[in-house]
């Protein structure tokens, strides 16, 4: 972050804003300085949690303008982009009069206005409760005992001073509402300590289903106190799996649910009491597939798409994943999301013999609440067999 905002934003504020230097100076020196300072922020906001200067109720407010500013300047840089290959073309196409219009001030002060807005756009979306979405999933190996059977999907609250409380127990209430056979939350629940953030996410002790509430840990638990946090929600009466497989009797057939730990394993905690020891566990494939043969079904419970392909061959017949939160923004996602991930964002993916479900999330990290053409979700999905389907 400190290289980003001493080198990187300089440059990029010389770009955006390089047609304003002669006729307008004055203007160009005050819009260099304000983005400068802006493109800042982030790094400024790291350096207050680190010395602890301000509090965590102030500090995730200030991450959502944070976001918003840093979701201006990508979406400035893409139109500033736009502007110069716009005038190279016209220019070597000897439009001269078209070149000098691009060259205008008016444009870049237009396209950045626009980006600001367009971002602040992206952040009441983001801050938006989600609605139940529906998806069916067709299980080749899933009996036609369990035809139908519905199960609620809630990834990535991130619940803070931001995805508070009321913001989460207006999740609980829409996912009731939905009456699900079964609820699985697949990681990053929350953002901070438990003893500042435990009453955000107590309205996840009123969950209920027939078959159970099932809980497998994301990076944010291992970055937020991971003992704690485990502690915290076997408390509140969720089934919290760490490597471990349950297996469930439904309608005369197995159903085995697996939770894995995750690959953030390692990095430690702000939150340990021994910051020198790492908490929690690292994802174990093999254990979950050991404790689960036999099964007629085995759906497993892992926050981070991008290990799939190795999921894929121990047993899984469905991943249910979060991690990405459907990419942000539509466009972007690709090009920034997808390669760190496998390729995987959001949806459905067949991958090998496994199907893997990747939630766009029911919440945001507050450090960057912006969605764009990716609205969060609470999903329910339905599965399906083949040999249910498959009768006249």
């Amino acid at each position: 972050m400190i290289f980003y905002s001493l080198i990187l934003v300089p440059i990029i504020a010389l770009w955006l804003w390089w047609p304003l230097h002669r006729p307008a100076r004055r203007a160009f020196w005050w819009a260099l300085t304000a983005t400068m300072v802006l493109g800042a922020l982030p790094a400024l906001l790291i350096l207050a949690m680190r010395q602890t200067t301000l509090s965590y109720q102030v500090i995730a407010h200030l991450q959502v303008g944070s976001g918003l500013v840093l979701s201006a300047i990508v979406l400035s840089i893409l139109l500033a982009l736009l502007r110069d290959l716009a005038w190279l073309l016209s220019w070597k196409a000897g439009w001269r009069r078209l070149a000098q219009g691009l060259r205008q001030p008016l444009w870049t002060v237009a396209g950045a206005t626009l980006a600001l807005l367009v971002s602040a756009y992206g952040v009441l979306q983001a801050l938006k409760v989600p609605e139940v979405r529906t998806q069916e999933i067709t299980l080749p190996r899933l009996p036609a005992e369990l035809d139908g059977l519905r199960m609620a999907v809630i990834a990535d609250i991130h619940a803070s001073p931001v995805n508070n409380a009321r913001y989460v127990q207006a999740l609980v209430d829409r996912t009731q509402a939905a009456r699900p056979d079964l609820i699985v939350l697949p990681g990053d629940m929350v953002d901070g300590d438990v003893a500042t953030q435990a009453a955000n996410i107590a309205p996840l002790a009123q969950l209920q289903a027939p078959y159970g509430v099932w809980f497998a840990p994301g990076n944010h638990e291992y970055y937020s106190g991971y003992n704690a946090w485990a502690k915290e929600f076997r408390r509140l009466g969720l089934h919290y799996l760490e490597n471990q497989t349950e297996r469930l009797q439904i309608r005369g057939r197995t159903l085995a649910i697996s939770g894995l730990g995750d690959p953030a394993y390692g990095r430690l905690s702000n939150q340990n009491d021994n910051p020198a020891v790492a908490e929690g566990l690292p994802p174990d494939i093999a254990a979950v597939q050991q404790q689960a043969q036999g099964a007629d079904v085995h759906l497993l419970l892992a926050h981070q798409p991008k290990p799939a392909r190795d999921y894929a061959q121990h047993g899984v017949d469905l991943q249910i994943a979060g991690h990405t939160h459907g990419g942000h923004i539509r466009g972007l996602d690709q090009l920034l999301i997808a390669p760190a991930n496998n390729g995987y964002v959001r949806g459905l993916y067949q991958v090998g013999p496994m199907q893997l479900f990747v939630s766009s999330g029911a919440g945001l990290w507050a450090g960057f609440a912006v969605r764009l053409g990716v609205p969060s979700s609470i999903d329910l999905l339905v599965l399906r067999s083949p040999a249910a389907t498959a009768k006249p």
